[in-house]
């Protein structure tokens, strides 16, 4: 299978790396320091899983690359769209785009651009990030990526993909019976779990220490929920609950991208977060008071680290 991960960060990098192992050509879409280094001294990834390190082909410019099989899309929600202007050089009649980002609107975004018969739906669960320069570190998180066709068939296309996940050591690979439940399903919990940690600027096991930080918490998963239900999305009727355990049981050190993006000053995906979801709530009748309010928190901070 021929691949370029467009964005090689925590997520994308780790992908490329793993597919790399399994056999599979890997081109690798970066820039900056990242990009250098890994022209440099390859791409490390640090892991729980198992570390490795890999030789790749790595550029700024895909039309260096050419057309592929799979583009794995995995730049930060606040790219997407001008990231999907660049993906023209990649695309041949049958390309698949494969988004892995935060928040249920990449895939619109994608779509727009690209055209929607290219788009597939994902969703990462990993705690992973540049280190450093060339080296990626997955602290954390099952490694879990789940994906799927956006009308939910079961395609030639997104069997290839499964088998090769499938194939990757540290991957744990599944295929969705519903990729916009998988969507909604996962931004229920970092949309709580990103802006709490962001908007206290604390670990979860001290939000989780006060009640009236931890019921916020709580209250944003259940929102998130009841908006995904509200725009004829069919979340099971546990999945609040679930997240809720699941964050009761998570280190107490844990944080989030959206607060180490805050903390280091860089551009932050609130609008692809809990902005979204009051977006969202829009022209329905859920009320979503925790995530205004931490939207209005956040909103400066965005605004001025917009541009970096």
């Amino acid at each position: 299978m021929n691949v370029a991960v467009f964005g090689a960060g925590g997520i994308g990098g780790y992908l490329g790396a793993r597919l790399a192992d399994a056999g599979h050509e890997v081109h690798l879409v970066a820039r900056g320091d990242h990009l250098a280094a890994i022209r440099a001294d390859g791409l490390r990834v640090e892991s729980v899983a198992g570390d490795t390190a890999v030789e790749l082909p790595a550029t700024d410019d895909p039309s260096e690359i050419g057309a592929v099989d799979y583009v794995l899309f995995c730049v930060k929600s606040h790219d997407t769209r001008e990231a999907a202007a660049d993906l023209e050089p990649l695309l041949g009649d049958d390309t698949a785009v494969v988004s892995f980002q935060n928040g249920v609107d990449n895939e619109r975004w994608l779509a727009e651009e690209v055209g929607e018969s290219r788009v597939v739906g994902g969703v990462a669960y990993i705690f992973s990030t540049i280190a450093e320069p060339g080296v990626v570190e997955h602290t954390g998180g099952p490694a879990r990526f789940v994906y799927g066709e956006l009308d939910d068939a079961r395609t030639a296309r997104i069997e290839t993909l499964d088998g090769a996940l499938r194939s990757c050591a540290g991957i744990e690979a599944v295929l969705a019976d519903d990729i916009h439940v998988e969507l909604w399903r996962k931004f229920a919990f970092i949309c709580a779990h990103s802006g709490m940690t962001a908007a206290t600027r604390l670990p979860v096991g001290e939000i989780r220490a006060h009640e009236e930080s931890w019921r916020m918490y709580r209250r944003i998963v259940e929102e998130v929920c009841a908006v995904a239900r509200a725009n004829g999305v069919a979340l099971p009727d546990d999945t609040a609950a679930e997240w809720v355990e699941f964050a009761r049981d998570l280190d107490p050190d844990s944080y989030s991208s959206l607060h180490y993006d805050l903390t280091h000053e860089k551009a932050m995906e609130l609008d692809g977060l809990n902005a979204a979801v009051v977006r969202h709530a829009e022209g329905t009748d859920v009320d979503v008071p925790m995530n205004e309010a931490v939207t209005a928190v956040l909103r400066p901070w965005a605004e001025r680290f917009a541009d970096r």
